[in-house]
């Protein structure tokens, strides 16, 4: 399916945002729900089902937090996501230096926290049960960890150099946070440890020449601006502005040396990208200029370019249960990517006289009926 995907003829998002769109969040409860987040700080939340069922149709905006909102934000929305466990509460960040805690109900502020720099990405762990810890990257080094039961900033994790571009927890262990900055590093954390990172990733596994003056380990030989870990938590890909996307074991911190080729990234921020969910082969959706990029995660293979939008495509998120894609992009329009469906062959046609389609090599498999071999 993933790999049909296809600009919807039938299927329209409202278009209500005035400025780009820098972030799209899809729940995770029903997969039903979307917020987006525009650069002039309008918040809009859509209904993605087919209410008419009719083939075509639009998704709806249920309501927004728009420009005449008492609280709306002040400047550009940069990341949104939806409380993980359900949907009466989600999360907005911005660099009018604050992060939101919404009741989606009366779309009126639980909570604000507050810093002193532009924030750039924040993030709620999508399996923690024991804390309620967002980690947030702003334009100071320190990564920022604000809990919402007390609502106040617990603690900070000092490590990075330069302002932290992108953060994430990882979807296995509830206390593990990978954070990206400005200073070409990648960490990993344990929050439950005071005494610093557990590891930064090093892009040369550890191989660089003992002459080398450049002590630190480096992820990328640039910003580093976008982190994905995969469904399972096992690996962990990083995109970088030397036009580099790196996947790496995340238990052991090891770069496995996928080479995904060029990865054109001309971000000043963070970039939002994402890896498809329950599919076989996994998939990373990569915006690269006014087009989504689509690469196996395992082999680096470039598989399509999704093109569509007018202008830069900004954040990308996956809907898991239809294996769909929606993008938003600085032409102010939201797309959604539906995978193309097969024309049914007719009855009377035998299969030996159809052309043999060539299949793309992520369809074959290497199974074989244990006849064959006698």
């Amino acid at each position: 399916r993933v790999l049909s995907l296809e600009l919807n003829k039938d299927r329209d998002v409202e278009r209500i945002h005035g400025s780009g769109i820098n972030t799209l969040d899809i729940e995770p409860v029903e997969g039903r729900y979307m917020l987006s987040g525009g650069s002039d700080g309008v918040i809009v939340l859509y209904d993605l089902e087919n209410l008419s069922r009719k083939p075509s149709y639009t998704c709806k905006a249920l309501c927004s937090v728009g420009r005449s909102h008492p609280d709306v934000h002040k400047f550009s929305v940069e990341t949104v996501q939806w409380y993980p466990h359900d949907t009466g509460m989600f999360t907005s960040s911005s660099f009018d230096k604050t992060l939101k805690i919404w009741d989606t109900n009366t779309l009126q502020p639980a909570d604000v926290f507050h810093f002193e720099g532009t924030v750039y990405s924040h993030h709620m762990s999508p399996v923690a049960t024991k804390h309620c810890l967002i980690a947030v990257g702003t334009k100071s080094p320190k990564v920022q960890l604000c809990d919402l039961k007390s609502g106040s900033c617990s603690h900070i994790l000092q490590g990075h150099r330069q302002e932290v571009l992108a953060v994430s927890w990882s979807p296995r262990h509830e206390y593990i946070l990978a954070t990206a900055s400005a200073d070409s590093r990648v960490k990993l954390w344990d929050v439950r440890r005071a005494s610093g990172c557990l590891t930064t990733l090093d892009q040369h596994n550890g191989e660089r020449s003992k002459a080398s003056s450049e002590a630190a380990s480096t992820a990328h030989n640039g910003r580093v601006n976008g982190l994905c870990y995969t469904n399972d938590g096992l690996h962990l890909l990083t995109i970088g502005t030397d036009d580099r996307m790196r996947l790496w074991n995340s238990s052991t911190g090891e770069n496995t040396l996928v080479n995904y080729g060029k990865v054109c990234n001309e971000s000043r921020k963070g970039l939002k990208f994402t890896i498809s969910c329950g599919c076989n082969p996994e998939f990373a959706f990569v915006p690269y200029g006014s087009t989504i990029a689509v690469y196996t995660v395992f082999t680096g293979e470039l598989i399509t370019m999704l093109r569509g939008h007018y202008s830069t495509v900004d954040c990308c998120v996956f809907q898991p249960n239809f294996q769909e894609l929606y993008s938003g992009s600085k032409d102010c329009n939201i797309l959604a990517w539906i995978p193309a469906l097969r024309e049914p062959v007719p009855d009377d046609i035998s299969e030996k006289s159809l052309p043999q389609q060539h299949l793309n090599p992520a369809y074959e498999d290497a199974w074989s009926s244990s006849d064959d071999e006698g």
